[in-house]
């Protein structure tokens, strides 16, 4: 027995040497530059791709003081008293339950 598993491990090596990644063979489709071709196709304006655009209405001077309050830890309080508070509900106690309606 064990003179054939020593015998089929040499003759397994020796078969498995002629394989090779399946896409590394001549004539296989390789994907260079396809991501950007497709970006490519995707945008409007391809000119975006080469400078920002930025949005209409957009206040960046405004954002970057945001982020400063943030990371300094002086964020603003939200404005307004139309917000609905958010807070963990009550549970009545177990002992207070009544007893089913109709029944003893």
């Amino acid at each position: 027995m064990r003179r054939l598993s020593l015998c089929f491990i040499p003759c397994l090596l020796a078969g498995l040497a002629g394989c090779s990644d399946p896409y590394l063979q001549a004539g296989t489709w390789h994907a260079t530059g396809v991501n950007n071709d497709n970006l490519r196709a995707m945008v409007a304006d391809p000119a975006d791709l080469v400078r920002g655009v930025s949005q209409p209405g957009t206040d960046g001077q405004l954002a970057a003081a945001a982020v400063a309050r943030l990371r300094t830890g002086q964020v603003k309080a939200l404005q307004g008293d139309s917000i609905a508070k958010i807070g963990a509900a009550s549970a009545a106690p177990a002992s207070s339950a009544s007893p089913p309606a109709g029944g003893s």
